[in-house]
């Protein structure tokens, strides 16, 4: 093991420097998107939208997105869904997906700035 921390001074210059590496390595870039990875999310083909959208940012250079997967969102007739939420804090949130509504979500809403409003669920 490491050495000992000796002083209340020396913990908090730790912490603050732990604190600045998470900072670099995770914070949420401008856009985060949340795919809903329940069980019924699962079920429903969730894993394949999260590949699928993987990919497609992949291919169109999108760097500024934080992917990130959850639970149930609690709205199972919609699975598979993610919640995308934007540089304002907005959150638009996509239902019944499938690779070409994914494609389309990264091509229109990611790189575009329009949400798809056919493919939202509205609450």
């Amino acid at each position: 093991m490491g050495d000992k921390i000796q002083s209340v001074a020396e913990l908090k210059a730790l912490a603050a420097k732990a604190r600045e590496e998470l900072e670099i390595r995770g914070a949420p870039k401008a856009t985060v998107i949340n795919v809903h990875m329940g069980t019924c999310g699962i079920a429903a083909g969730a894993r394949d939208v999260l590949a699928c959208l993987a990919a497609e940012l992949e291919a169109a250079g999108v760097r500024d997105v934080t992917l990130r997967q959850s639970g149930c969102a609690g709205l199972c007739s919609q699975e598979p869904m993610l919640t995308l939420t934007d540089k304002n804090g907005t959150q638009f949130r996509y239902g019944k997906l499938d690779s070409a509504r994914v494609r389309e979500i990264v091509r229109e809403h990611v790189v575009g700035g329009t949400a798809v409003a056919n493919y939202l669920i509205r609450l």
